[in-house]
């Protein structure tokens, strides 16, 4: 039975009283960002499948996905449910960009909801609590997640199998069941070039904007540009998708990076040597992508830049969203 309780708003941001949530204080009892339960390595602890023969079987209205509009991995979700039609088997909550040291939060705010799936959580991190035996969850709390609404459990919390199952374990509620984003003879092949992109694009942002020496930033830099020069030949001798003109999974989890690039990761990370428009089949490539509706109208610009600008405080002190850059995304 599927428990309804009225939902609750998160009181407003207070970064004096609970720091943020890369270095949280007053009280907070989530992990360093980045560890998983009690400080070990494991940050996505809730693994489990939608499958026919298991316990959480796929039906329609069961599951609901928490994601924020900001976080790349997040986004992929919304893209697949877009993509397969599910916005009537599968619902979302979107919480606040703005977290402080207590995590994700539900708050009332354009495009953000306060908690839809019937728990009435004020913070992600009950979602989490709710799913371990004794509620004393002090793990990450990351997004997306998907959660049982019947059993009032978190299914997973590891984004790349929340999307295979998404694209491939819904389809009798799908308005396009026939769109297959894993098909069986290229899963080698998007396999290798998701690892690739996963480390190097991904991930590597992040291991340049959140560099600690000059070192380490300077490696990250040059990941993502070899990775860059790369996708640029590679969709500039084909295309217009990463295989031709099959649209699969390898573009879902590329292009959430590269819609990114120019509005956060140039400026901010401080990837800055081109831009996303200094590359021509990138750009064109993402601008194809981006007049779709599954992906351009999951795309939040402002929700994007807020979180960044606004919660990575240790990056950027002052909190000051920027107002550019003035980009077409247009075709």
């Amino acid at each position: 039975m599927t428990i309804t309780t009225p939902a609750q708003e998160a009181g407003p941001v207070d970064f004096d009283t609970y720091g943020t949530i890369y270095a949280p204080r007053g009280g907070t009892q989530l992990a360093p960002f980045g560890l998983g339960p009690q400080g070990t390595g494991e940050a996505y602890p809730f693994r489990r499948r939608i499958t026919p023969e298991g316990p959480f079987a796929p039906a329609s209205g069961r599951y609901h996905l928490y994601v924020s509009l900001a976080c790349p991995y997040a986004h992929r979700t919304l893209i697949v449910r877009a993509l397969k039609g599910l916005q009537d088997a599968v619902s979302v909550s979107v919480v606040d960009p703005i977290r402080d040291g207590r995590g994700w939060a539900f708050r009332s705010g354009r495009a953000q909801t306060l908690d839809t799936g019937g728990q009435g959580f004020a913070f992600l991190a009950q979602a989490y609590a709710a799913s371990v035996p004794d509620g004393a969850y002090t793990g990450r709390v990351s997004v997306p997640v998907l959660w049982d609404k019947q059993t009032g459990q978190v299914v997973s919390n590891y984004f790349p199998d929340i999307t295979l199952d998404l694209g491939s374990q819904f389809n009798d509620w799908a308005q396009h069941p026939e769109i297959d984003l894993y098909p069986h003879d290229l899963r080698a092949d998007i396999d290798a070039l998701n690892a690739h992109v996963g480390e190097h694009v991904n991930a590597g942002v992040y291991h340049a904007g959140f560099a600690r020496t000059q070192a380490e930033y300077e490696a990250g830099y040059r990941e993502v540009f070899d990775a860059f020069d790369g996708l640029e030949s590679r969709l500039g001798d084909g295309g217009p998708y990463l295989f031709g003109d099959r649209l699969t999974e390898a573009d879902v989890r590329l292009w959430v990076t590269l819609v990114r690039f120019d509005a956060v990761y140039h400026g901010h990370f401080k990837v800055n040597r081109q831009r996303l428009v200094d590359y021509p089949a990138l750009w064109a490539y993402a601008r194809r992508l981006y007049a779709l509706p599954a992906f351009g109208s999951t795309t939040d610009f402002d929700h994007i830049q807020r979180h960044y600008y606004g919660t990575q405080l240790h990056l950027n002190p002052s909190g000051i969203v920027p107002l550019g850059p003035a980009t077409d995304w247009r075709i």
